[in-house]
């Protein structure tokens, strides 16, 4: 399966750590410790980078059974940031992300694969501009412990890459722009 999107389930990660036990995790959006981040050519010429302000997402790992862990993730597509107000008016519009009639995009797990010590494939179903579709985000645990304010930490990286037409995006910026890596790095709090 080819890898695609917002794999945003880091949470899903979780099956990367054998020291955890049952835990849920809540993403640490509070304390701007994490990212939703994304890169597409600009007409093959160079690089436009961007990302998501605003979203929320929740994790559960078994180190026993990393095949149960479960992530849900909810993006606020509105907040789409690619430092450009005219741009960002424009990527919020029915040529892309639709906004208007689809504010959110959403991951669900349905599925984590180890492919290695410490790396995953994680599958869901990510809903974007109103189309649903399977999608793999490949996956790297970063680190685990305690912090200085009395919790205890998860941290993940991945990226995937979307093909923009698989979700309904039909502006054509040529072959060069047909589709968007996705960069994330996220911290859960254990609850």
């Amino acid at each position: 399966m080819k890898k695609t999107f917002v794999g945003i389930a880091l949470g899903g990660l979780m099956a990367l750590s054998g020291s955890l036990q049952a835990a849920d995790y809540v993403i640490d959006k509070e304390g701007q410790h994490a990212f939703i981040n994304f890169k597409i050519s600009h007409l093959g010429y160079s690089w436009l980078y961007g990302r998501f302000n605003d979203f929320d997402g929740t994790f559960s790992w078994d180190a026993d059974k990393p095949e149960a862990s479960e992530v849900n993730v909810t993006i606020n597509t509105t907040s789409v940031d690619s430092n450009h107000a005219e741009r960002d008016k424009h990527l919020r519009s029915d040529d892309f992300l639709n906004v208007d009639k689809h504010p959110q995009a959403t991951f669900k797990s349905t599925a984590v694969e180890m492919t290695g010590d410490d790396t995953a494939n994680i599958t869901g179903d990510l809903t974007l501009n109103g189309v649903t579709k399977p999608v793999v985000l490949e996956a790297k645990f970063i680190g685990e412990g305690d912090d200085p304010w009395g919790n205890y930490r998860a941290g993940f990286e991945g990226s995937t890459t979307l093909r923009l037409k698989d979700y309904d995006i039909s502006m054509d910026l040529g072959p060069a722009s047909e589709e968007v890596e996705l960069i994330l790095s996220v911290e859960g709090v254990r609850q």
